[in-house]
């Protein structure tokens, strides 16, 4: 007898309902997987948050169950949470060669290289976790060496694709699996998991080729120096640009950390080919004729410390943009970085560049690495799943994406729109959601990581409020104010401060006072009430609720 009539569950904690901070579990009797370990980055009212990571809690708990972590690609929105995971749930690591180069710079950041197993794959490899016989196919995006991931167990077969697209003309010339998709979809798919980024989208998503041409034709036009922007990740854009360089015979120069390390991995490993020669330190720039020079940065998404960023302010040592020089920004904006990414284009603009700039554009600079609705649909169809999980997306691309499988036959009551944390639970063939795990986000703020709750409450007040410090000097022993209270206003009021200031110090003294007589002369207790009483004024007199914090000075 087999293991027939286990239960496969599978679940989120981040990447529905958001973009960004994709992780996957599937568990198959006492053996857990998890997919993917992702981060995302916070909006402006995150105030001083670094990161946003999945909540680990649930992994935490089971963690004697966990056996592996498989990573898709090396995407941050896959790979950015991986040392923090690790250093709760020390697991073997699996990934393709590129992948694991970029999870190894992170590891070696975070100090964790040595303490972590690590063990590279390619779409041949095969992994044995308990009854979960894992293979693998290779599927086309936006950075090397990306996979899909195909679980057998013994009631039943689940397929994670990945972000994926249908490129048949591929830079690197590492075309889809079609062959091996078709033959996993002919023996059957229980479960799909599949992204739904541009399920909005009509039509198939072009192939990077051509881009490339594109490129070409802008560094033959060009007058003086070429600055492209793109994803640092994007190893085929790269490659393009650098044939587009050395087309025009021109030197290069990278500039922002990420790309110089992401460069330095795919060369090492051989997925970037430049000519010997070609790189130039970004001081060598202005010692070359600005005809002969290519500039490759970071800060296509607006970042404000990112290299085009400081570009298109003038704060980039050694690099200046000058009148006629050519911006390509050679990426298209994520969702909630478009303003951002316009005001550096004004920038761009007022130093008399010339910017070319959006995927909309007709200059073809940038291409998606995530499958349009076309390409979704053929994966379905490959695939022809019994039960359907959109993900990888907000809520409207996982209902066009639920509505793309009832196109192509899934049943609409077999696709399950899942929040992070929803189970689905198949047992004997039967798929329900019916519970719910701890899930949410995990902020990562320098060393701190943690919920922040308290904190990010308190940077929003002071943010919004501003702040009012009350010192009050006190002789503790012989319960005496010893002179009146002073007060230090950060961002709260300019004008009319020195009347405020009058009637706050009365209110203190009075509270002070009224405790002594009453003989409650606990320092929090006059703290608190104090608080209490200049919170209650200053609302009265200038509708605003600035943090105010008392100061007692024992002297």
């Amino acid at each position: 007898m087999g293991t027939k009539g286990k239960v496969i569950s599978a679940f989120s904690l981040g990447g529905l309902n958001e973009i960004g901070k994709n992780m996957y579990v599937i568990e198959y009797g006492n053996d857990m997987i998890i997919i993917d370990c992702g981060n995302k980055f916070p909006d402006e009212s995150l105030l001083g948050i670094d990161l946003i990571i999945p909540d680990f809690s649930y992994i935490i708990e089971n963690k004697e169950r966990v056996r592996a972590l498989i990573v898709t690609h090396g995407h941050e929105d896959h790979i950015g949470g991986v040392p923090f995971v690790l250093k709760e749930v020390n697991v073997p690591v699996y990934a393709t060669r590129f992948t694991m180069g970029l999870i190894e710079l992170k590891l070696r950041e975070h100090r964790f290289l040595r303490e972590s197993e690590r063990i590279e794959i390619n779409s041949d490899s095969v992994v044995q976790i308990g009854d979960m016989n894992i293979s693998f196919f290779k599927v086309n995006h936006s950075i090397p060496d990306c996979l899909g991931i195909v679980i057998n167990t013994p009631d039943g077969t689940i397929v994670h694709t990945g972000d994926f697209k249908f490129d048949w003309t591929p830079v690197n010339n590492e075309r889809p699996e079609i062959h091996k998709m078709a033959d996993i979809g002919k023996n059957g798919v229980l479960l799909l998991l599949s992204e739904s980024t541009n399920a909005e989208r009509t039509g198939y998503t072009p192939s990077e080729q051509m881009v490339g041409r594109n490129l070409e034709q802008l560094f033959i036009r060009a007058k003086r120096k070429v600055i492209v922007s793109t994803f640092a990740s994007n190893v085929s854009r790269i490659q393009q640009i650098v044939y587009a360089a050395e087309k025009t015979k021109r030197k290069l120069a990278l500039l922002g950390r990420s790309m110089v390390n992401v460069v330095g991995v795919a060369m090492e490993r051989g997925y970037l080919t430049i000519p010997k020669g070609m790189l130039i330190e970004a001081r060598d720039v202005n010692h070359l004729p600005p005809e002969r020079v290519t500039i490759l940065c970071t800060g296509s998404q607006g970042e404000t410390l990112a290299a085009l960023s400081r570009l298109s302010t003038g704060n980039f040592r050694d690099v200046e943009i000058l009148a006629e020089d050519t911006v390509i920004i050679a990426a298209g904006p994520i969702p909630g970085n478009e303003r951002n990414v316009s005001h550096i284009v004004d920038n761009l603009y007022k130093l008399g560049a010339h910017v070319i700039y959006g995927s909309g554009s007709s200059s073809g600079i940038h291409v998606s690495g995530h499958g349009y609705q076309e390409d979704l649909r053929l994966m379905l169809t490959l695939m022809k799943p019994k039960y359907f999980i959109p993900i990888h997306g907000e809520y409207r691309m996982l209902h066009h994406h639920r509505m793309l499988a009832e196109s192509v036959g899934v049943e609409k009551d077999n696709t399950f729109l899942l929040r992070n944390g929803d189970v689905l639970d198949i047992e004997n063939t039967i798929a329900r959601s019916t519970r719910t795990i701890q899930n949410g986000n995990t902020y990562v703020d320098g060393v701190d990581i943690g919920k922040m709750e308290f904190v990010l409450r308190d940077r929003k007040q002071i943010s919004e409020e501003g702040m009012l410090i009350v010192i009050i000097p006190m002789n503790k022993q012989e319960e005496k104010l010893l002179s009146d209270p002073e007060f230090i206003s950060r961002g709260f009021v300019d004008q009319n401060f020195s009347e405020l200031r009058k009637e706050m110090k009365r209110i203190a003294m009075d509270t002070i006072n009224e405790l002594h007589e009453a003989n409650r002369y606990s320092w929090n207790v006059m703290k608190k009430q104090i608080k209490k009483s200049i919170a209650q004024y200053i609302k009265e007199q200038t509708r605003k609720e600035p943090m105010i914090v008392p100061i007692l000075v024992d002297i």
